[in-house]
């Protein structure tokens, strides 16, 4: 029995799809049932792209998204059994779907969270649409966490999450001047601070009380070189022990 459409001429519709399953389940032979699944993938694949076209604008080029969906309607194409009842359709579009999912899921990730994050990700955005379009404004994280089944914190967990999708480089510029890494760069440089603290406490253990004394007048108290002087005994234009004290 003939195919409904040849390869040359391509359909597009579910209805053509759909005879062409009757006819694959009706196939007597190897060559012919490999050729009818053939005329399903090009019969779908205009339905292909636009499932990855979904997920355009999501850091991913639309010529990679479009190579998934169409590697995963040529699996779907090969395990579709026709004797189920259902359409190739029915049963290719869920199958193009997962496998997109889990391309995002499993190549996308600048930083790849636990998968049940990874998940909840996925649930919570597509729960999130539906309930704005149900109430009409944005839900709280109580609405959106009993309507997936999990707690706030999950909640909450799932979207700190998405900070991991995308790096963005340190060396990007501003509009307001300066780059990404000055506004996220840490001023106090804190293992470097705990290195040059270590440092100094091992150096001033070292010092007799007289030089540590010294130290804790000028750091600390804040005398002048002049004060200090006096209070140890020192006369004025003797060069202080410590070099910090000369002005």
């Amino acid at each position: 029995m003939a195919p409904a459409q040849t390869s040359t001429d391509p359909c597009t519709t579910e209805d053509a799809a759909r005879v062409l399953s009757l006819h694959l389940a009706a196939a007597t032979s190897d060559a012919e049932r490999r050729r009818l699944r053939d005329e399903l993938v090009l019969c779908t694949l205009a339905t292909a792209d636009a499932l990855a076209h979904r997920y355009r604008g999501r850091g991913v080029d639309v010529e990679d998204l479009e190579q998934v969906a169409r590697t995963a309607l040529v699996s779907a194409a090969q395990r579709y059994d026709p004797s189920v009842g259902s359409g190739f359709a029915a049963y290719a579009v869920p199958w193009i779907s997962g496998e997109l999912k889990r391309y995002f899921r499993d190549h996308t990730w600048a930083v790849r969270p636990p998968r049940r994050l990874q998940e909840l990700r996925l649930a919570r955005n597509g729960v999130e649409e539906d309930l704005r379009h149900r109430l009409q404004r944005e839900p709280t994280t109580t609405e959106v966490a009993d309507a997936l089944g999990s707690t706030a914190d999950e909640v909450h967990e799932s979207r700190a999450s998405s900070a991991a999708y995308r790096s963005t480089s340190l060396d990007l510029e501003l509009p307001g001047g300066g780059t990404v890494g000055d506004r996220v760069r840490d001023p106090s440089d804190a293992p470097a601070e705990a290195d040059t603290h270590d440092a100094l406490a091992r150096a001033v253990a070292g010092l007799s009380d007289r030089d540590r004394r010294l130290l804790h007048l000028r750091f600390d108290d804040e005398l002048t070189q002049s004060e200090i002087g006096l209070l140890l005994g020192v006369r004025s234009g003797t060069t202080a022990t410590c070099p910090s004290l000369r002005r």
